[in-house]
């Protein structure tokens, strides 16, 4: 599923790719309405969703929906700092399908996705349920299950794991998993919270957490799960 990113702050717009893209999602990214309109003329049949910061530089989120629901009904969702409900309801009323305020979880704005997608009857091309050995994780709902159990993991955990099951087999260091994990906050992890997660997860996941076989260490290269 490809999806439309308009956003000014580079940082943020960095972010919304680096998790969307880990997510299975194809991205394009634009900073300002011009090169949005470009796009939405352009590549209107290839995309499937837009998100549309409000405030732009040089023009407005409103009017890239209006543009792009004159030309069909694609889903849209706002990304805005305002959460007045003027602009709620505006935006709403012009035709969007949802309103997010920032600062966001990326969590959250992946449900809201998957639910906008729903009404469309649209749905995600990527896989709802992975696995991974005695661990099953279902994407859409946002739920991990070890042995059919369900393990409660916070954002940052199941974050994580996310990375590991969409990479099975492959060798992650911990620059590229520091990398990954980006909050839409604005947060970036340092290492030694790195280690800290890595660790969590582990004691929840692994049957013997002091030997693990589920994320594994690649001893001066980083991590890997299966394979």
């Amino acid at each position: 599923m490809k999806i439309l990113i308009v956003e000014d702050d580079k940082s943020i717009a960095s972010g919304l790719e680096y998790s969307l893209q880990q997510d299975a999602y194809t991205t394009v990214i634009c900073y300002d309405a011009a090169s949005a309109k470009k796009v939405i003329i352009e590549q209107f049949d290839q995309l499937d969703l837009c998100l549309f910061d409000l405030a732009l530089p040089d023009g407005s989120g409103y009017e890239l929906c209006k543009l792009v629901k004159d030309r069909s009904d694609m889903p849209v969702i706002f990304l805005t700092a305002n959460d007045d409900e003027i602009n709620v309801v505006m935006g709403l009323d012009m035709g969007a399908d949802d309103y997010i305020t920032k600062p966001f979880r990326i969590r959250e704005l992946l449900s809201r996705i998957n639910s906008v997608m729903r009404r469309y009857h649209k749905q995600p091309q990527k896989n709802q349920i992975i696995q991974v050995e005695n661990i099953r994780i279902n994407s859409l709902e946002g739920k991990v299950y070890k042995y059919s159990e369900e393990i409660n993991l916070t954002a940052l955990e199941y974050r994580l794991l996310l990375i590991f099951a969409n990479h099975i087999g492959q060798v992650l260091t911990r620059n590229q998993l520091l990398e990954k994990i980006w909050d839409v906050a604005g947060d970036f992890v340092n290492d030694n919270t790195l280690t800290v997660y890595i660790k969590r997860l582990r004691e929840k996941l692994e049957d013997d957490p002091q030997n693990p076989t589920l994320i594994k260490t690649v001893r001066g290269m980083g991590y890997k799960v299966g394979g």
